[in-house]
């Protein structure tokens, strides 16, 4: 009976000091690839899902949804789409992919994977952030009952009756992030039940510092950078989505060269979040001619040329953003690959 007591106390021992299994992807533990805008544009770039998961997981992919109502038939589904209904000019058909075939389907054979072989001190292999374009209830109830069927690759967290009590992430090979909006934490979180598994986590929304001076006016006119606090992590609100002009004075397009202040801007800012225990995001870096269009890119995220912005994507390694957000994924990840090699000084 003594030698029994002792195993107990010594296995008890052992979970109590052992250390939590997400501790692997704890904010500031690992630095990504975010896919920005992983999906087709009007029917063009479908690879994009095929480069984004070429360059290896971790990592993480962007999707934006939309809810398209059937002028025919007054259906209504989501879509993975860039545009937004009621803007025809902007090519949206009805014919864009569902994030069921686009995403979930695509990735099925590495989930199933990571599931057969349970190395568990490697998920979520994939971290799936939503961009929700349009908030009907029907659209949100829509995202919920997808979500839900693929609920056993999830990485979950219990509801609890005080959102600011916070549990323990439970580990899948997938994680889901969305926005910082109250239309989507009610339907993620307020209308799930005490107990049941929370199935994608919200966005912290900051606050600025100096609220109510005249400084704040400055920062809305553009014309001061923000002092920014990072929102208060809640047993939904797990991460903070910022924008680089909170980092540069009007983003990409109006960077200078890249200065010592910059780099301690941008790494007070990722050190507020992981000190708030919030994964951190910066979108999107992306440096390339300005006349190609090649591959699809928003003109408002280009620094003007790959050496400006592959100076901002070592900046953003070496500050430990957990999500790096950029266009170019296969040019990034190389960067991140060789900056992650042991014993090269960056």
């Amino acid at each position: 009976m003594m030698r029994r007591t002792a195993w107990i106390v010594a296995a008890c021992t052992l979970l109590v000091c052992a250390p939590p299994m997400h501790a692997a992807f704890e904010p500031g533990a690992r630095v990504l690839l975010d896919a920005h805008n992983c999906y087709p544009y009007n029917g063009r770039w479908a690879d994009r899902i095929d480069r984004a998961l070429s360059t290896g997981t971790p990592l993480a992919i962007e999707q934006d949804l939309v809810w398209f109502r059937d002028p025919a038939t007054g259906t209504g589904r989501s879509l993975v789409a860039h545009d937004e209904p009621g803007k025809p000019a902007l090519g949206l058909t009805g014919q864009e992919p569902t994030m069921r075939d686009y995403f979930f389907e695509r990735i099925r054979p590495l989930v199933e994977k990571a599931l057969r072989e349970e190395h568990r001190d490697t998920w979520p292999i994939i971290t799936l952030n939503l961009d929700v374009k349009t908030e009907e209830p029907e659209h949100l109830a829509a995202i919920w009952a997808l979500l839900t069927e693929y609920r056993p690759w999830l990485t979950t967290a219990p509801r609890t009756a005080d959102i600011a009590a916070v549990r323990p992430l439970i580990p899948g090979p997938v994680l889901v992030l969305t926005g910082e909006s109250d239309a989507q934490r009610k339907a993620f979180h307020d209308a799930v039940p005490v107990g049941q598994p929370l199935l994608v986590f919200g966005a912290a929304r900051p606050r600025l510092r100096q609220a109510g001076t005249p400084a704040e006016s400055r920062v809305r006119a553009g014309q001061e950078l923000p002092d920014l606090i990072p929102g208060m992590r809640t047993n939904y609100h797990r991460w903070w989505n910022n924008p680089w002009n909170v980092v540069e004075l009007g983003g990409q397009r109006k960077a200078g060269g890249w200065t010592s202040e910059d780099a301690s801007r941008l790494d007070s800012l990722v050190q507020a979040a992981h000190k708030a225990g919030l994964w951190i995001r910066f979108y999107t870096l992306n440096g390339h001619d300005p006349t190609d269009e090649s591959g699809g890119w928003s003109p408002g995220y280009n620094f003007g040329s790959e050496q400006a912005a592959r100076e901002r994507w070592r900046a953003a390694i070496r500050s430990g953003v957990d999500f790096i957000a950029v266009d170019q994924y296969e040019r990034f990840s190389a960067t991140l690959r060789e900056m992650q090699q042991p014993g090269i000084r960056h």
